[in-house]
């Protein structure tokens, strides 16, 4: 198994449209508002493919020169992705009021109102390149003030190989050693959002409500994410691609690296998804084995707070259950795992089994979610296209 090397527009593109990654369609440090222009006007139920970059490689504290960086770990000039090289070289940021974070869109969606829920499945994500990196940086990470050791930051440059049949990242044991360790690519984007209201953009690092980046490892293939939408239109965007995250990303960044995505987007009318799933305030994700509701706050105790209530709440709304019973059945059946605590904003994520409650009738919408023309009999022909 090997990775194509998928520069801007080459390669298998399956979207309905296509989206790149360059200095007039991303936004570098900050996420989009409702003063952003759409870079993309697609109808609701049609699929976007988008090459999204990682800021990994071009940050200034590694010379904002992926040529050069990636060419300094073997990387051929061939294999480094001509946009990235692109946004380095014409886009600047502020190192210390914006975050790092190559940001694609906005996109907007048409008939979207605040009060819905934006729809996002993930269809494919391909990875670009058969290298990433994993940086700690001083002031950041889970043990600011004991690593990095030394006054440099640190990036951990980790090629991907094909072990056994699949692509692992490999890291070495010891720098320059025989000997390595290998771990599964998993890949899924760090930042999905829609924009918040207001003309000013928020920084690219803390999550929201909006959502944003909010390192959801669950976010692969097949999974779905459902956002509260807040400007007409909802204006999403995507960026931080990962190969792989364990939960907690407690280093600062995990495996970071350039994905293709094609994602659907489509829009829940806010009655449909009060009876699905009540009262949605933040991102909730949905993947073929559970329902994740989420707690997001700078404390980490109140993330996990908040997720325990947005639980609570979810199940209260789809299923009917008594408070104290859910309560219960939380305690005893949901694992609450630890999205990551290095964004400012920490983010918990409940993993609820929806099999667990198959004998119990879910709430059902008075309509699936909406969508084009040209998707509806495909949505229709599949139980994913229904929000229930």
């Amino acid at each position: 198994m090997t990775v194509e090397i998928l520069q801007p527009g080459t390669g298998e593109i399956p979207g309905d449209h296509y989206l790149a990654s360059s200095p007039t369609t991303v936004v570098w440090g900050r996420l989009p508002c409702a003063a952003d222009a759409p870079v993309l006007t697609i109808d609701p139920g049609q699929t976007v493919t988008i090459d999204t970059v990682s800021h990994e490689g071009i940050l200034e504290d590694q010379g904002k020169d992926p040529l050069a960086y990636f060419s300094g770990h073997g990387v051929p000039a061939s294999s480094v992705l001509e946009d990235a090289i692109d946004i380095a070289r014409e886009l600047a940021r502020d190192p210390l009021a914006d975050g790092p974070h190559v940001v694609t869109g906005p996109i907007h969606v048409t008939g979207a109102e605040p009060g819905d829920l934006l729809k996002i499945t993930v269809e494919t994500l391909v990875p670009r390149v058969p290298y990433g990196v994993i940086s700690n940086r001083h002031g950041k990470g889970a043990l600011v003030g004991v690593l990095p050791r030394g006054e440099h930051n640190v990036s951990v440059f980790a090629p991907v190989e094909d072990r056994d049949g699949a692509l692992h990242g490999v890291l070495p044991l010891a720098e320059g050693g025989p000997r390595d360790v290998a771990f599964p690519l998993a890949p899924f984007l760090g930042t999905m959002g829609v924009a918040v209201a207001g003309d000013t953009r928020p920084h690219s690092v803390p999550p929201g409500s909006h959502g944003g980046n909010i390192d959801i490892n669950l976010l692969v293939e097949g999974a779905v994410l459902y956002l509260p939408v807040q400007v007409p239109g909802a204006l999403a965007y995507v960026g931080d691609p990962h190969f792989a995250q364990g939960d907690g990303e407690v280093a600062l960044t995990a495996l970071e690296a350039s994905l293709r995505a094609t994602l659907r987007f489509e829009i829940v009318p806010r009655r449909d998804a009060l009876a699905a799933f009540g009262e949605v305030t933040g991102p909730l994700v949905r993947t073929s084995e559970y329902l994740v509701p989420t707690g997001l706050d700078p404390d980490l105790g109140e993330a996990m707070r908040r997720c325990v209530r947005a639980a609570l709440d979810l199940l209260q709304a789809r299923y009917g259950m008594a408070e104290h019973l859910a309560y219960a059945y939380l305690s005893a059946a949901t694992d609450f795992d630890i999205s990551q605590v290095v964004d400012i904003v920490c983010g918990v994520h409940a993993r609820i089994r929806e099999s667990d409650f198959a004998a119990v009738p879910a709430a059902s919408p008075a309509s699936t979610s909406r969508t084009s023309a040209s998707a509806a009999s495909a949505s229709a022909a599949s139980p994913e296209g229904h929000i229930a």
